[in-house]
């Protein structure tokens, strides 16, 4: 017999897909059509060489014996995993008939569908979600459980500015790690981070929890959850105190500081902060001495504080904060939390070909509740590509119930059979970003890249991409964007932005020209906004505040606090059982004056509950967290856990600004695990 031949193996460079800031430009080594290695690209600046734990098995996850790889029919009930392979023609054909019947009966907007971010592509993740736009179907802002209130807040104090630089961090002298675990969703930015310590700069990290970053920090100051506002105005009202505001460069380039000051500043005395927030006013004080002596203070902004109620009002303080001493503009200082916004990038087209607002549009964070509640007309049909909202929206239990519903009729589009492809009538399979090709561009750094498939698709898995002109030509959309080729679709996003178009088809990191924050703002005035007359017509605060939360219900005295897995940051990396197992079972983290209130022991089983659900985790008791915190770790598949994932605790209230999930919110109580 004669061997077979094997090719050399040979390195592509391409892009990270996944839904992180860093956007990273990688070499995949293949041979054979398989992944051997994948490592970071040496010649991109923010990259440099290197890639992150979890990226570095992606091998594992492409080649994943847990892969779907043909269509499939729902055999069994709902949520009971039991299906059949069918065809693709079968099930495209099966699905827009559907959709026409429930189109003719009930009208457009019973149709509902959307693509997340599980797929950073530029084109795979946004033209999913142009078919749904030229239906007319009910839209769904998919951000809400996410970065909606983040990013609403940030546009009212800055508008479409993007944040400063991160790559001019390295020059310093104090970085500001507030709400945001670098090493653990950042770590590019963390390489700059250290490069800057390296030439004097000091690191805070301001956070609940002592989180990985932290634990490396000069001073971790630990805040309780949702204080942020509290912390900062406190920090505000020092500056304004001993004279350390720059007057001048506020005068020239801020809007409303003089009514902050007058209205609001004053009941954030330190003291007053202490009482009320429980923030000492020791550390207080020392921050704002640091901000103020402070020739470049850089605060990297993370969006965890916003998953509170007031969590708009939160953003809002902190990215404020270098405006009071003229940090904005000045070389490695300001504030960023994503460099989205002007990236030139046309994606409005391939969002919404018809431009027409969206005859109805939900927060997916109520998810749950529309699929249960909304009427004139219900939903009937549903369909999610790159996310899994049953484990990752609020009252997920209620989604759950809203997916069990067997007069809706679901698709789901995914590389694996998900928590929420369970319930599915039809799954179809999709493919990763490493068998796709598309166009990147970073909300952390100020890249732009193309990203080409360095290995075939997988079984009969199809791109987002793909799949949406085949479903728009079976519904009759037949207008650009869906009768453009691949190479068009591109162009199409990339036709105003103004850099080398060769240079980055070609491959290569390509750096995006954006402006920096100070002295010009994207706001309406053209400054720094204090005061937001934009908030103000919409009925909502103009000027950013805190107030205590209502006290604690007595039979649930503890607070959530929710943080990314280091190995497992979304639930798209729970194909890979190398990665499940360096993150451990899911487990409900307490501090050690928590766990021996309660009686309980290091490694038990442990019932977290309230009045939505329970979950049923290991106990990790650390001092990590302080009393009162009860800290869950990743959204974890329920199969994960002994029993539940985390959101089955929290409801679906919404933030004060952007319609924000509220996880941070939960109250709950631990005890020991029913046997």
């Amino acid at each position: 017999m004669t061997a077979a031949l094997r090719t050399e193996p040979r390195t592509v460079r391409t892009v990270c897909g996944h839904d992180c800031p860093d956007g990273c430009s990688i070499n995949v080594t293949v041979s054979d059509g398989r992944i051997l290695r994948v490592e970071g690209d040496p010649d991109h600046s923010f990259t440099a060489g290197f890639v992150c734990a979890k990226v570095a098995r992606e091998g594992d996850l492409v080649q994943s014996p847990e892969r779907l790889t043909t269509p499939l029919r729902r055999t069994g009930a709902k949520g009971a995993g039991a299906f059949e392979p069918m065809d693709w023609d079968e099930a495209l054909e099966e699905i827009t008939t559907r959709w026409r019947e429930i189109r003719s009966r009930w009208g457009s907007t019973a149709l509902m569908g959307y693509a997340y971010g599980g797929h950073q592509g530029k084109v795979n993740r946004n033209l999913l979600n142009g078919v749904f736009a030229a239906l007319g179907s009910t839209h769904v802002d998919s951000a809400t459980v996410c970065d909606s209130c983040a990013n609403l807040a940030w546009e009212a104090v800055a508008g479409d500015m993007p944040g400063t630089d991160p790559e001019t961090a390295r020059d310093a002298d104090l970085v500001i790690a507030w709400s945001s675990d670098l090493v653990t969703t950042n770590v590019h930015f963390w390489r700059i981070v250290q490069e800057a310590r390296r030439r004097g700069a000091r690191l805070v990290v301001v956070d609940p929890r002592r989180n990985r970053t932290a634990q490396q920090a000069d001073w971790h100051l630990g805040i309780p959850v949702g204080t942020d506002a509290a912390l900062a105005l406190g920090v505000m009202h020092v500056l304004v105190r001993d004279g350390r505001c720059d007057r001048a460069w506020l005068e020239r380039n801020a809007h409303g500081f003089d009514r902050l000051e007058a209205e609001t500043l004053p009941r954030f005395s330190p003291a007053a902060v202490e009482a009320s927030a429980g923030i000492p006013a020791a550390d207080i004080e020392r921050l704002a001495s640091l901000i103020a002596d402070a020739k470049a203070p850089f605060i990297r902004i993370g969006t965890g504080m916003s998953r509170t109620r007031h969590g708009g009002s939160a953003v809002r303080a902190v990215a404020l904060l270098p405006g009071v001493v003229g940090a904005y503009g000045r070389p490695g200082a300001g504030a960023m939390m994503a460099m989205s916004p002007r990236s030139g990038l046309d994606l409005g087209a391939l969002r919404n070909p018809t431009g027409a607002p969206p005859p109805r549009s939900v927060p997916l964070a109520r998810l749950g509740r529309v699929l249960l509640e909304m009427d004139d007309p219900p939903i009937k049909a549903l369909f999610i590509a790159a996310n899994n909202p049953a484990v990752t929206c609020p009252d997920s239990g209620r989604v759950r119930k809203g997916l069990e519903r067997e007069d809706l009729f679901t698709v789901v589009h995914g590389p694996f059979l998900t928590d929420t492809a369970r319930y599915a009538d039809i799954v179809l399979p999709s493919t990763t970003f490493l068998e796709t090709e598309d166009i990147y561009a970073g909300y952390g750094a100020s890249y732009a890249q193309y990203g080409t498939a360095v290995v075939p698709p997988v079984g009969q898995s199809r791109s987002n991409a793909r799949l949406a002109v085949e479903l728009a030509r079976r519904m009759g959309l037949d207008q650009a964007p869906f009768s453009l080729d691949h190479a068009e679709l591109v162009d199409l996003v990339i036709r105003d932005v103004a850099v080398d178009h060769a240079a980055l088809l070609a491959g290569g990191p390509v750096r995006l020209p954006r402006p920096q924050p100070g002295p010009e703002f994207g706001t309406p005035t053209g400054k720094l906004e204090f005061h937001s007359e934009l908030l103000a017509a919409q009925g909502l605060p103009a000027l950013p505040d805190w107030q205590p939360d209502a006290p604690a219900d007595g039979r649930y005295p503890l607070r959530l606090l929710t943080a990314p897995g280091h190995f497992l940051s979304h639930t798209s990396y729970s194909g890979v059982a190398f990665l499940r197992g360096r993150e451990r079972e899911p487990a409900v983290v307490l501090h050690p004056e928590e766990a021996a209130r309660r009686g309980l022991a290091d490694g038990e089983l442990v019932e977290a509950h309230n009045d939505l659900g329970r979950i049923v985790h290991r106990l990790r008791v650390s001092d990590e967290v302080q009393p009162g915190i009860a800290l869950v770790v990743g959204q974890r598949p329920r199969g994960e856990a002994v029993a539940g994932t985390v959101n089955d605790l929290c409801d679906d209230t919404l933030s004060d600004i952007g319609d924000g999930a509220t996880y941070q919110d939960t109250r709950l109580e631990v005890r020991r695990a029913p046997a």
